[in-house]
């Protein structure tokens, strides 16, 4: 007995442990609350709190309801198949009918993983990680009865209360099952022996797979090109639906993609099925893959993006079927939405599973639905004889499919029927699905339990903590943007940190005071003692007002006109104060009835001339007005004094961003009475230190004033009407008008006389008794001289022929819609409206071109001529286009070719738009190459016209030019010979004024087009670039081969330029101090862009934030010029608080700046593209002037005011939308290029044929090349191509003209007519009759994925949303030959943001040389990496320059310039006078 006894202690203490053993193995993989059931089940033990028998039977209990089992249903299931790809225990809940129709993004929201409840009245059909809910099928099919209402709440209320109930009913059995889990000593004891030698293979504690399992496989890694998901998804290569110039709505949910070549593993590598009920257990479930954009259906990897890692998969989901045939399934992570297209070689065997198990329910549920008597033999025999789809992964269905998946499919059926109403017979009972549960061993309601419990327990879920990097920036950029930047800027040291200074966008304010509260009242400034120092009780903190400034998005239309502003009167209602008055001394000078004075006691405090003063308001709300005292004078009208004006920084464009403290001058004065002086006040000047250079990035801000409420500083001048802040001009009185000078008097009067036409030099007269003659006169600023060249707006009745030939836009539709079939051109009825995308029909005639024969004034009756009035007597130039040869003639010759007329036209002197240079070529002394190339107003002649004879002619003598006259070189066509580059080059230094080249820094630098710009222009040297991307900067190096490219973070540089580092990692050396002399760059522009879905993502927010950067770099270099430009947008983003807070930056810095917009296409390119571009110089130079307009443009595309804060505000140009040469044209642009098909792959080919226009002269170069290269162009799929091939050649042309067709594509596959099959409640029905609605939504129903077509030559996307999107118009558009392109995007797709992408007459696509010169990269600039980099450089990343025409206006102009952004940009400007 004690023997035995022995024995059986020993099998206990072996049992024992064993049972540690088998507990350590367990131990990591149990949740935390289980971990301290068993230590606590332990101690008791250890206690004796607890028997041996009851502490194995309580562990086995955890275990079992912690761990899956290894038998019972769960082994049984494996049998027949769930490991691959079915659900356990822990199987997903699927959604409700109204779920599944609706869109994948319509409700969630836009943060990480996302939990629902029963309650929710909105649910998505997604299996997310908190909502355990499986995804349903039962939304793919049409239902049978009508009585199914899948959007009625009540109904949904109810089913869910009873849901709710019978869940409880379960849940409660289950935990009276787990209270009798307890055993009697026998059973306890025989357990004790089978558990305590079995040891079960090891799992993965992630994906649950057995690890010695060989069909266990591993992810084998991404790509060294693959992108992290915040990074891949601001690629332009993923090329949206989003806003245009005709009003694309801007979405709010999560940007969609379609992704192939994908993988799913866990965080381990493990490969692992998504519906296995992981993602509802919150196991990290990652994937990567190649992103391409949503509306590609091509699984290729073509034109994708590869991406590592994307996830943790928040959701997964089934939208329908394509047409009926490959379920469309999707991910959700915190960043996309993901639509699955192909998987990788290695996923394909688990994938075929998921496919396979999802097409098999469809197939169930249809054929139930139909033949809901039908036995079990029936549907076997419906599933062996239906042939899978074309690109699933399995040949055919056998009963061994239907039993492997039979669990999943009856979830399926269970989810259908709980979304009919209550008194429809359920298809869970008819008699083939009793007997498939009953032959598969399905456990109904696991779905239900599955999801109850998920419900019950949700775990958190972490975002992925990996994000972008924050902006680095110096103290002075830091303590401006921190507001609104401040979870994207790094955190400076906020101990040794400067304290903020109030100011408009600090943590004390951003509106102004009140003026009418308590506190104000006792503000000085309101005329109070300023004893309380209360801050006004309506004050909003800044971050409140910044916040609310982020709520605004505008889009950019580039085809509508901008806000009307609100007029605002500026007039000053000042209040007259009773006060003592008195002079102090006599009288200094006496003018008439004016006695000036020196000094005045005004409420006996002393004030004399050159004091400022306060002034106070009718409207206590408005702070007091500022001014200087210029003089003061008794008359008539008592004691007064001449006030000029300063303007507090809150009425500048800046707003409340701006400094309270600090003024500036503005040019606006007048006389007034003394008693309306309030009391004197301190205003310094702040000038610029001597090391003001070296001053940038100090870490301790610069105290300039203290705030008592009378003191203030101003640094600048100020335009009010062009924003331009500026050094103040140096006007400084005589000694006679010491003491009545005002400078604000002196240039306004200048202004005034400018625009006021003023002759000279008269001459001697003979004949001419009515009129004096006079050798020159000035006008703005100029002087105009016989012999001269002037402007003029176009005239109807300039020429004697009597209209110019418009190009050949027609003016109606090649035909009308009543001659339409219908039946055939189903959508054709949705063009509205003539009017073309990229026409140029309304784009005005250029300016007129003429040569003053004589200048005079008319005589009075007296003799004396009346200078009032002053005449130019013109010759009439004629345009190549004015002639009888019309546009024809434009299209071949110079752009600068006119022809000289003998006839002649008076015009007042007032309509003179500008003076220009017209010279006859013969007489030149250089070619005429040589002469064009040294500025914008220059233009020649060979021949003269005549109209009544049409007739061209040898010019009189007298049209040769006196200064010229005699042979030169200049004889021959304007495009026959051609002068070396190095002669014209050398020839254009002579003609311009010698300009230092700058030391340039190029941020955001691309392929270095706008650094091409300004080496055009001889301005600058680019000595480094920064460029992240490696294709551009490898792009940057081979055009620029002098200068260091930097392919990092600048943030990162900066960083190091910062802290005294003098290389980088790589040994490249870094601008120090002093180095850069001028800065240019486009910080990427993804937030501010219109176009670009993503300007509200975090990720976008970030990339806006490299504005900061750019600012800080400026701020640390201090260069001489600086220049940003940006998308149009910029300026109004966040009700234009960026553009204030950039502006208060560099005012800050001492930078005088102003901003503009912008039209590349009136600069010399076929493209409307407007954009932002804010111009800085440093004190001491000269702040530059926008360039004037050279070619007119279509007036849609030039609405470029700027309203802010209700004022609006206009660059320097004075033309408006005029403009000196014809629009530029796509036929300019590429009718030379050789012809080429869809897919063309040749880096290289033959011009075959000469350049035909002035443009194409300009863009292939100065060296012959015969060589033509990156003339390719996307390959598009059969489908696309099909498409292309139905689009008409006529003007204006887009989807809309498709026909209905089924046509034969290249790949031998059929398309298939597009069905209508709904009314639309919007457009009614055609005019025979038939339907217009391709989905339930047209009637004003949720939509129905049922619905979707595909395959179709009109795709079914278009018209089902085409009501919400103003028709799509464009997409799948052509080029007009006569027109221009759209803003140019990263990748041209026909369904893409911009689709007017079709070649005018080639169905293709554009290809990159064609892009490249829409944006005026010349033939000769190289480019690197595949097609789709090379059109990123050319359209999105990279700056262009507007061809050779920047170098050519060297003398007058810095090159404007274009970078393409969507997005970056680039603009360089202005007749700007760099080298004063």
């Amino acid at each position: 007995m004690n023997s035995s006894k022995t024995v059986f202690e020993l099998l206990i203490l072996s049992f024992q442990h064993h049972v540690k053993e088998k507990l350590k193995l367990v131990q990591d993989f149990l949740h935390v609350d289980a971990q301290d059931q068993l230590t606590s089940l332990e101690e008791k033990m250890k206690s004796s709190e607890i028997s041996m028998e009851v502490y194995i039977s309580k562990v086995k209990a955890l275990l079992g309801k912690e761990l899956p089992l290894e038998n019972g249903v769960e082994q049984n299931g494996r049998a027949n198949g769930f490991s691959n790809g079915s659900h356990d225990d822990e199987t997903m809940g699927v959604q409700e009918e109204e779920e599944a129709v609706k869109s994948p993004t319509a409700a969630k929201g836009k943060g990480g993983r996302r939990s629902k409840s029963n309650s929710d009245t909105k649910s998505n059909s997604r299996v997310t990680r908190n909502s355990g809910k499986q995804p349903t099928i039962m939304s793919m099919f049409s239902r049978v009865s009508q009585k199914r209402k899948s959007e009625d709440l009540n109904g949904e209320a109810v089913n869910g209360v009873s849901d709710v109930k019978n869940e409880d009913d379960i849940e409660e059995s289950r935990e009276e099952k787990r209270l009798k889990v307890e055993p009697d000593e026998n059973t306890s004891v025989t357990f004790l022996f089978c558990f305590s030698f079995q040891t079960p293979p090891p799992k993965c504690p992630d994906c649950r797979q057995y690890l010695d399992d060989s069909d266990l496989k591993f992810f084998q890694g991404d790509p060294d090109n693959a992108l992290d998901e915040p990074e891949m998804l601001t690629d332009e290569r993923l090329s949206l639906f989003d806003s245009n110039e005709d009003g694309f709505e801007s979405y709010e949910e999560l940007p969609q993609h379609k992704i192939t070549n994908f993988s799913v593993y866990d965080k381990r590598g493990h490969l692992c099925p998504f519906d296995a009920g992981l993602i509802e257990k919150n196991v990290e479930l990652y994937f990567s893959c190649v992103v391409k954009p949503i509306y590609d259906d091509n699984p290729c990897l073509d034109g994708g993006v590869p991406a590592k890692k994307l996830g943790p998969i928040n959701a997964w989901w089934i939208t329908g079927f394509d047409g009926g045939e490959k379920a469309l399934i999707g991910f959700t992570t915190a960043f996309a939405d993901y639509i699955l297209m192909h998987p990788s070689e290695e996923y394909a065997p688990i994938f075929a599973l998921m496919q396979e198990k999802i097409y098999m329910s469809k197939i169930v549920v249809e054929f139930l639905q139909k033949n809901p008597d039908a036995t079990y033999e029936d549907l076997l025999n419906k599933i062996e004889t239906t042939v899978p789809p074309a690109g699933l992964n399995f040949n055919c269905f056998t009963e061994d499919t239907l039993l492997r998946h039979a669990q999943f499919v009856v979830e399926q059926v269970e989810s259908y029927d709980e979304a009919g109403d209550s008194d429809e017979q359920p298809i869970i009972v008819t008699p083939c699905m009793r007997d498939l549960i009953k032959l598969a061993g399905v456990t109904l309601g696991k779905r239900r339990a599955a999801r109850r419990q998920a419900i019950r327990h949700p775990t958190k879920i972490e975002k992925d903590s990996k994000g972008p990097t924050k902006a680095t920036t110096t103290t002075l950029v830091y303590q401006i943007f921190d507001t609104f930047f401040s979870d994207q800027i790094e955190q400076n040291d906020k101990d040794g940190g400067a304290k903020r200074q109030r100011c408009g966008v600090c943590e004390v304010c951003q509106s102004p005071d009140c003026g009418k509260c308590v506190a104000c009242k006792d503000m000085i400034k309101f005329g109070g003692s300023g004893k309380s120092k209360q801050a006004c009780k309506q004050r909003r903190c800044p971050n409140l007002a910044v916040k609310e400034a982020e709520d605004d998005e505008t889009i950019e239309e580039e085809d509508v006109p901008v806000e009307k502003s609100k007029k605002v009167s500026h007039a000053k209602r000042k209040k007259q104060t009773q006060c003592k008055l008195s002079w102090i001394g006599e009288p200094i000078q006496t003018e008439g009835k004016k006695q000036y004075y020196k000094k005045v006691s005004v409420n006996d405090e002393v004030l004399e001339v050159g004091d400022c003063v306060s002034v106070s308001s009718e409207d206590p709300s408005i702070p007091l007005y500022l001014a200087r005292i210029a003089s003061l004078w008794e008359d008539n009208n008592g004691k007064m004094f001449h006030a000029h004006w300063f303007l507090r920084g809150i009425h500048t464009v800046l707003g409340e961003s701006s400094d309270p403290l600090e003024l500036v001058i503005v040019d606006e004065c007048e006389d007034m009475l003394l008693n309306y002086v309030q009391g004197k006040v301190d205003v310094m000047y702040k000038a610029p230190s001597n090391n003001w250079f070296m001053e940038g990035g100090m870490d301790v801000e610069i105290k300039v004033i203290e705030d008592d409420g009378k003191s203030f500083f101003y640094q600048f001048w100020y335009d009010t009407e062009f924003a331009r802040f500026e050094t103040p001009p140096k006007t400084s009185p005589t000694d006679e008008n010491m003491f009545k000078f005002c400078g604000s008097c002196v240039r306004t009067k200048e202004r005034e006389e400018q625009e006021v036409p003023r002759v000279s030099e008269p001459l001697d007269q003979k004949d001419e008794d009515n009129k004096a003659l006079y050798a020159s006169a000035f006008f703005k600023g100029k002087q105009f001289k016989v012999g001269d060249g002037v402007y003029l707006l176009d005239l109807l009745d300039w020429f004697f022929v009597s209209d110019s030939v418009k190009p050949a836009s027609p003016q109606k539709r090649s035909h009308r819609k009543e001659d339409v079939d219908e039946d055939l051109y189903p959508e054709y009825y949705r063009k509205s409206s003539d009017y073309i995308k990229g026409s140029n029909l309304d784009a005005p005639e250029p300016f007129r071109v003429a040569r003053i024969k004589e200048i005079f004034c008319h005589r009075r009756s007296n003799n004396k001529p009346d200078n009032s009035e002053v005449k130019l007597r013109l010759y009439k130039f004629y345009r190549p286009e004015n002639t009888h040869k019309g546009v024809k003639a434009s299209y071949h010759t110079d752009i600068n070719q006119l022809y000289w007329s003998d006839e002649e036209v008076t015009v007042s002197m007032t309509e003179v738009l500008g003076r220009c240079q017209v010279e006859y070529a013969e007489d030149l002394n250089e070619s005429i190459q040589e002469y064009s190339s040294g500025g914008p107003d220059r233009f020649y002649f060979l021949e003269a016209y005549n109209a009544k004879s049409k007739s061209f002619e040898d010019p009189p003598n007298h049209a040769r030019s006196a200064v010229h006259k005699g042979k030169g070189k200049g004889k021959g066509k304007g495009k026959g010979k051609v002068a070396a580059q190095e002669t014209q080059d050398s020839n254009v230094d002579q003609q311009a004024p010698k300009v230092a080249k700058y030391r340039t820094l190029d941020v955001f630098s691309g392929c270095g087009g706008l650094s091409e710009g300004f080496h055009q222009a001889g301005i600058s040297e680019t000595l480094w670039a920064i460029e992240m991307w490696e294709p551009a900067a490898q792009a940057f190096r081979l055009n620029n081969p002098g200068t260091t490219v930097f392919t990092e973070d600048c943030n990162v540089l900066l960083k190091l330029v910062m802290s005294g580092e003098k290389t980088n990692s790589l040994g490249q050396k870094l601008p120090q101090k002093g180095d850069v002399e001028m800065l240019c760059g486009g910080p990427p522009c993804q937030g501010f862009s219109g176009m670009n879905r993503f300007n509200s993502r975090t990720y976008s927010k970030f990339k806006n934030s490299l504005v900061v950067s750019y600012l800080s770099y400026c701020d640390y270099y201090r260069p001489k010029f600086f220049l940003l430009e940006n998308v149009r947008n910029f300026v109004s983003f966040k009700k234009s608080m960026v553009l204030k807070l950039t502006l208060r930056c560099l005012v800050r810095m001492g930078y005088q700046c102003t901003f503009g917009v912008l039209q590349a296409g009136q600069y010399g390119v076929a493209q409307t593209r407007r954009r932002a571009i804010i111009l800085a110089a440093a004190p001491g130079e000269k702040l530059p002037h926008y360039p004037e307009p050279l070619h007119v443009f279509a007036p849609r595309a030039c609405s470029l005011s700027v309203v802010v804060d209700e004022r609006k505000y206009v660059s320097n140009v004075t033309r408006g939308n005029g403009g000196i040469y014809r629009t530029i044209t796509v036929r300019d642009t590429m009718s030379d290029l050789p012809e080429i098909r869809n897919g063309a792959a040749a880096l290289e080919i033959s011009y075959n044929g000469e350049p035909q226009s002035w443009f194409q002269r300009q863009i292939r170069g100065t060296q012959y090349q015969p060589i033509l290269k990156d003339h390719i162009c996307k390959d598009m799929s059969a489908l696309v191509e099909g498409r292309m091939r139905h689009i008409p050649l006529a003007p204006g042309s887009d989807w809309r003209d498709l026909p209905n067709l089924e046509v034969r594509l290249k790949d031998g596959t059929m398309t298939k007519k597009l069905r209508y099959t709904h009314s639309d409640k919007k457009n009614g029905r055609s005019s025979t009759g038939s339907l217009r609605g391709v989905c339930t939504c047209a009637e004003g129903k949720p939509c129905d994925p049922a619905d979707r077509q595909f395959n179709t030559l009109i795709p079914w996307c278009l018209p089902h949303t085409g009501n919400r999107h103003n028709h799509w118009a464009g997409l799948y558009g052509r080029l007009e030959w006569d027109g221009f392109f759209s803003t140019t995007v990263t990748n041209p797709e026909p369904m893409g943001k911009q689709g007017r992408v079709l070649h005018p007459e080639q169905h293709r696509v554009v290809s990159v040389r064609e892009c490249a010169r829409s944006q005026g990269f010349p033939d000769t600039y190289r480019l690197f990496g595949n097609i789709l980099d090379k059109h990123r450089q050319v359209k999105c990343e990279q700056p262009c320059s507007f061809h050779r025409l920047a170098a050519r206006h060297v003398s007058l102009f810095v090159s404007f310039c274009s970078r393409l952004s969507g997005w970056k940009c680039r603009a360089a400007s202005a007749p700007m006078d760099i080298s004063a």
